[in-house]
């Protein structure tokens, strides 16, 4: 009897992408930067506006997707996913890091007009950081409003595309 094949599977079993379940990431990542392409191209733009102009930021973003979407996509070719030839997987859903992001998106949606960008949006991040295990509030949320700010201040201020002040408003 030879037992050398007994833990292994057949060449044919599962394909060339047994291991490679990751793919879907970077799958969808081009789709979303092809939304964003499709978007852009859709976009009518008056033909007296000044550099960087509506299509700048989004160009930016499709571009970047597109990049991390090959990059992942070579990652996972050349780094299959080894328990993938394990019969037996054990499953783990955090569902108090699931509440902590769903909770803080359920607040910063009805919670932004009243407590503006910069609050709502520090407070948001703050809840992911939580989720994701951080033990240090005060560091967390100095930076979620250091952040939220910077988005203030490049949407609202730079760009002039209004953002909802909210409680800071008139400060």
């Amino acid at each position: 009897m030879n037992t050398e094949t007994v833990d292994r599977p057949a060449h044919g079993a599962g394909g060339g992408l047994r291991g490679r379940g990751g793919l879907v990431i970077p799958l969808i990542m081009a789709l979303v930067s092809t939304y964003v392409v499709i978007g852009i191209a859709m976009m009518e733009v008056p033909p007296d506006t000044t550099f960087p102009g509506p299509k700048f930021f989004p160009t930016i973003l499709a571009v970047a997707g597109y990049l991390l979407a090959a990059l992942l996509t070579l990652h996972y070719l050349r780094n299959p996913d080894e328990k993938a030839d394990q019969t037996e997987y054990r499953t783990y859903s955090d569902w108090t890091a699931f509440a902590w992001v769903v909770g803080g998106l359920v607040v910063f949606i009805l919670l932004l007009d009243l407590l503006g960008w910069i609050v709502a949006g520090g407070l948001l991040f703050w809840c992911v950081t939580r989720a994701f295990g951080s033990s240090r509030p005060a560091f967390d949320i100095s930076v979620a409003l250091l952040v939220s700010s910077a988005i203030y201040l490049i949407f609202g201020v730079g760009l002039g595309l209004p953002l909802p002040s909210g409680i800071l408003g008139g400060l």
